[in-house]
């Protein structure tokens, strides 16, 4: 369903490039996702609690915690040593670097993309870790990185390296759910009630095979939909608030066989020009992708075979219509099923996950504009 991005960044040893002749190259989009061409060592961390942040331990492969008791002066006092996949301190570190990331590269629809490429692989009739698919951080190797439906997903590897090399406590699977997320919330969209601590798998041999993630074209756009998302454990609800962050990013037909060269909406960026986008701000996360399908009369705006649907199946159309005059029923479904996703098939090391310990965080309001050169055809109200 779209694609796009990047900036050309070094790969790093562990990112071994596309072998494609359909070679990403930098844009500024991409979508959740994309469809396939024309078918339409992993880090642990402890912490002692409540010993402050210096004494923070960090170990390979810690599972689960243990109590420890030291003598201070003629004190005794017992600390419980909590180990986890990835650091707490790092990712919230590793989010404010990611958000300056989306300010300057305009990589929010790539980053989504991303997180939801390798946690959609997940089948919930297999059991066993990592061969059910999922979250696990498998996107990085490049058997994965050549399947067709992820072709130019290894330009966000490149862009997200960096972080990853300064916060080697993150697990790859982390990183790719948190670029995610934040990618949302940062675009405008709702605050996504995410959990941490994912496990990456230790080798390309431990990726899925080719063929588990959606077509945007196939001869039976409903039953293929519910095909694959059912087999992910989601349902119908869950598939329409999904579809909706196709308010964000663009399709370039030249990577995905999908969409206009470039429209009126992306001949000027932002970051690189052209592809065709589902909507006119397309880098701003709101509800304009069910209202513009509904309309359908613009078109400098694609609708996919997918997208279509969604106003043609009467168990779909319900909940379509539904966001498209509900901003906030959007959002609040929208939230549940991205959590929802980016957990399927993970193994969370502690075993029932963890939250960043500040889910505090002001969001600053979103300003779509700011992404944009001129203000010429780009509202949409």
């Amino acid at each position: 369903m779209a694609e796009r991005l990047a900036a050309s960044f070094s790969p790093s040893s562990c990112l071994l490039p596309a072998a494609s002749k359909r070679t990403a190259q930098p844009s500024s989009a991409a979508l959740p996702f994309l469809p396939s061409p024309r078918r339409l060592h992993s880090t642990s961390s402890c912490s002692l609690r409540p010993v402050p942040p210096p004494l923070r331990l960090f170990q390979t492969a810690a599972i689960g915690s243990r109590r420890t008791t030291s003598a201070i002066g003629s004190r005794r006092t017992t600390s419980v040593v909590v180990c986890a996949a990835s650091d707490p301190a790092q990712l919230r570190s590793a989010r404010e670097d990611i958000k300056e990331l989306l300010k300057t590269t305009f990589c929010h629809p790539i980053l989504v993309r991303l997180g939801w490429h390798d946690a959609g692989t997940y089948d919930k009739n297999i059991a066993e870790w990592p061969k059910r698919g999922g979250a696990n951080g498998s996107l990085r190797f490049e058997i994965e990185l050549k399947h067709a439906a992820n072709a130019g997903l290894v330009n966000a590897l490149k862009l997200l390296q960096s972080i990853r090399d300064k916060y080697s406590s993150i697990t790859y699977a982390d990183l790719f759910q948190l670029a995610s997320a934040t990618a949302i919330e940062e675009a405008g969209g709702p605050k996504i009630p995410m959990k941490y601590g994912r496990v990456d798998v230790s080798g390309p041999e431990q990726c899925p095979e080719e063929g588990r993630l959606p077509d945007a074209g196939p001869p039976s756009p409903a039953g293929h939909l519910r095909n694959v998302f059912y087999r992910m454990g989601l349902d119908d609800k869950e598939i329409v608030a999904l579809s909706g962050a196709h308010t964000l990013g663009r399709s370039r037909p030249e990577r995905s066989g999908w969409g206009k060269a470039e429209t009126k909406y992306t001949k000027d960026g932002p970051g690189a020009p052209g592809g065709q986008s589902w909507t006119v701000q397309w880098l701003k996360f709101d509800n304009s992708y069910f209202r513009d399908i509904k309309q359908g009369k613009d078109e400098d705006l694609l609708i996919l075979p997918t997208d279509a649907v969604l106003f043609e199946d009467s168990h779909f159309k319900a909940y379509a219509e539904k966001y498209a005059e509900d901003q906030d029923a959007f959002f609040k479904d929208y939230a549940e099923a991205h959590a929802k996703l980016s957990n399927l098939g993970a193994k969370f090391n502690p075993p029932e996950g963890m939250p960043m310990d500040d889910e505090t965080i002001t969001q600053e309001p979103f300003v779509a504009a700011a992404y944009y050169s001129d203000g010429e055809n780009r509202k949409k109200d």
